[in-house]
């Protein structure tokens, strides 16, 4: 017997640096050696079944794959690979010769019997290449620059390999997605019979992978130091690490958006009047916004030209008192783009309702919890949203906290403002996990809204998640009818989105718009902070609901219109006047922009080829108010009533301006922003209208900027610029 430390010592030893002729005698007595192997028979080597251990290797194998001993491909793959490895691995060994000097071939220690021992249960052991400390010859380095310069052809696929490519069973694939728990479980015989080897788990991350290429031989199949016995096999290498891909496939984005098309021209001869409901939702922007500072163009049907230009605060003129709350300014302008059109900009600001006069708050804070939420820009970064509202309101308030994510749960019952901590803590507490039960969690949020209803005070639940609701009620149009249902009982709804991905945008405008509330899109902790806490009165305090604009225009003055955006929000026009279709909501102190392109009559910009028999005159050979531009209707109803009143405004020659600079900064500024928005979409009418002259009208109207919103969007045109290679 040799024990470890004379195999130490013997590694040990100085061998001499071979010369030519050494060289020469050491290639002839392996080639002899190998010639005498070729003719040696089956000779017995200590083994009970008098074969060679090679021999006893090749039949089990052979044994194996003609009974089938592994029920399905995948797990073949993995039983298979060690079996034939190990078998190879112990095949160099049997075959170790200590070749001499003269060329003569000594038989070593392997080659001698040895005592019969009782058979013991296999354990499997990782196989690590063992550190030596001989010095490296001359010939080794010739060897590594000529394995370097001249890589190995790559073999020709095996049967295993075929084998591994195969699909697995249903039944396979489950055991080959377990987890470190189940897989002890599966090893036993597992779920469904399947067996795998223990402690396995194919769910490893790129980085995960990687160090596995590098880890020792059973390291990098993951497979634990000690695993437990598989089978009756003593032999055991590991297989070849899966490629990335296949353990984690490319996440798809899976954002959902509306498809919308641009508003067309209208020829008014034909189609005079305009009708949409009004919106306060800024979510396209921040939207756009993220897209462009990640370094790519938004999706054109992300982007909502309407909610771009009213993302920003604007200084319109409001009213005089609650009674009327809200007032219109009107202003026509030369276009910027196009010198034979004008724009008429219609600016809507609502009463600004003082802190002192706030009606009492009652919120529900629906917080989507699931598994998807498990990001920063999600779960934490909402949590410290809601923090940021928290702060902002007032002791009498109420809040309660719902949550759903496989199925829906009560967090906190409702509670006084005055208790903060005890808010902020149930907050702070929030974790991730499931699926996303959304419908549940709303019904939910409504039923305890309804408990701590405040009248005459504001009852809103705010809805934040990141994506689908992909459990109970998911088809928009029946969360729509849900939302119009509870919207009746004075309850309503606003909606936050964050991260991306997930994210349902389609359904947040849906049930926002139905829910008589906003949709915002919160990226940063600043946006949370502009919707939450600055913009928190708009947001949260309602003054008119059910708002509507419709616009008639003067055939006599103006040949063609065309809205810019609004066109997801479009309504017939006989919508306008019935009190049972619901429109937008405008909040404390809000401001709403619309803005037409107009064609005036004879300017030569017309798009559309007039009639040949043109129209029809009125009984006294005229045309009543034939000096207006056109007669703006506003139709609204106040937070507590179901009949609408009217609010009208004339377009006359009073409202232009002589030139584009003599608007008011805030039209430019906003019109530099309805430009940039149409540019974004690819629209014809600003085609050849550059991301230069947009910010040059921006920088020349920025004005007061106490937050920083309107140099932002400069910063945004300029990425856009460098972006978009149609400049």
């Amino acid at each position: 017997m040799v024990d470890d430390n004379e195999l130490e010592r013997l590694r040990d030893i100085a061998v001499p640096a071979p010369d030519g002729e050494a060289k020469a005698r050491a290639f002839t007595a392996a080639m002899q050696a190998f010639d005498l192997d070729e003719r040696i028979s089956a000779v017995p080597q200590g083994t009970p079944a008098g074969l060679r251990l090679t021999e006893r290797a090749r039949m089990l194998w052979r044994d194996i794959m003609q009974r089938k001993l592994i029920a399905t491909p995948a797990i073949t793959a993995l039983v298979a690979l060690p079996i034939a490895g190990y078998a190879a691995f112990e095949m160099l060994k049997e075959q170790l010769r200590v070749i001499g000097g003269n060329g003569t071939v000594t038989e070593t220690v392997a080659d001698k019997p040895v005592a019969q021992k009782p058979e013991q249960p296999a354990v499997i052991e990782p196989l690590a290449a063992a550190p030596t400390k001989e010095k490296k010859t001359d010939a080794d380095a010739e060897t590594r620059a000529n394995s370097q310069a001249a890589p190995a052809a790559p073999k020709p696929a095996t049967e295993v390999d075929t084998l591994f490519k195969q699909e697995a069973t249903p039944a396979a694939k489950r055991a080959l997605q377990a987890t470190p728990a189940e897989s002890g479980q599966l090893a036993a015989g597992g779920k469904d019979g399947v067996g795998v080897i223990a402690g396995y788990s194919p769910k490893r991350s790129a980085d995960e992978l990687e160090r596995a290429d590098k880890a020792p031989a059973g390291a990098a199949a993951g497979i634990p130091a000690s695993p437990p016995a598989v089978a009756d096999s003593k032999l055991m290498v590991q297989p070849a690490p899966m490629p990335v891909d296949q353990l984690q496939p490319q996440e798809e984005n899976r954002d959902r958006v509306e498809n919308f098309k641009t508003n067309p021209v209208h020829e008014t001869a034909q189609d005079p009047v305009s009708t949409f409901s009004i919106d306060v939702d800024t979510a396209s922007y921040s939207f756009v916004r993220r897209s462009l500072k990640e370094g790519a163009l938004p999706d054109p049907d992300t982007v909502r030209v309407e909610e771009m230009i009213n993302y920003f605060p604007y200084d319109w003129r409001g009213p005089d008192s609650a009674s009327t709350p809200f007032n219109s300014t009107v202003t026509v302008m030369p276009t910027p783009w196009n010198e034979h059109t004008k724009l008429m900009h219609v600016a809507i600001k609502g009463f600004d309702v003082k802190p002192a006069e706030q009606p009492k708050a009652n919120l529900v804070f629906l917080i989507d919890v699931s598994g998807s939420m498990d990001e920063p820009d999600k779960l934490p970064l909402l949590k410290s949203a809601f923090r940021l509202l928290v702060s902002k309101l007032k002791a009498d308030d109420t809040v309660s906290i719902v949550t759903y994510a496989g199925n829906a749960g009560t967090v906190l019952m409702p509670t006084k403002a005055a208790e903060k901590q005890k808010i902020l803590a149930a907050i702070e507490n929030l974790a991730p996990g499931g699926s996303t039960a959304g419908e549940e969690g709303i019904r939910e949020a409504y039923k305890l809204a309804q408990q701590s209803f405040v009248k005459d005070g504001v009852n809103r639940v705010m809805l934040a998640t990141d994506g689908d609701f992909n459990v109970g009620q998911t088809d928009d149009d029946d969360l729509k009818q849900l939302i119009e249902k509870e919207r009746k009982t004075g309850v309503f709804l606003s909606v936050f989105g964050f991260g991306r991905g997930n994210l349902n945008d389609q359904m947040m405008q849906t049930i926002a718009q139905n829910g008589n509330g906003t949709a915002a899109y919160i990226d940063t902790l600043a946006e949370a902070e502009k919707v939450l806490v600055e913009d928190a009165s708009s947001t949260l305090f309602a003054i008119a609901k059910d708002v509507k604009i419709q616009v008639e225009f003067n055939p006599a003055k103006v040949s063609e219109y065309r809205l810019v955006g609004y066109e997801t929000r479009a309504l017939k026009r006989e919508d306008f006047n019935n009190d049972r279709v619901d429109a937008g909501d405008i909040g404390s102190g809000h401001s709403v922009t619309a803005v037409y392109e107009i064609t005036p009559k004879g300017s030569g910009g017309e798009q559309v080829d007039p009639l040949r028999y043109g129209q029809a005159k009125v009984d006294n050979g005229g045309i009543a108010n034939a000096d207006e531009y056109a007669f703006v209707k506003i139709r609204y109803k106040l937070p507590n009533e179901n009949v609408s009143k009217l609010i009208t405004t004339p377009v006359t020659a009073a409202n232009e301006v002589s030139s584009f600079d003599a608007a008011g900064a805030d039209q430019r500024f906003s019109v530099a922003v309805a430009a940039f928005g149409q540019k974004l979409r690819d629209e014809d009418q600003t085609a050849n209208f550059g991301y230069d002259r947009i910010a040059e009208i921006a920088n020349a109207a920025r004005g007061a900027d106490p937050f920083g919103y309107r140099a932002e969007f400069l910063s945004l045109v300029r990425l856009a610029s460098s972006l978009d290679g149609n400049k």
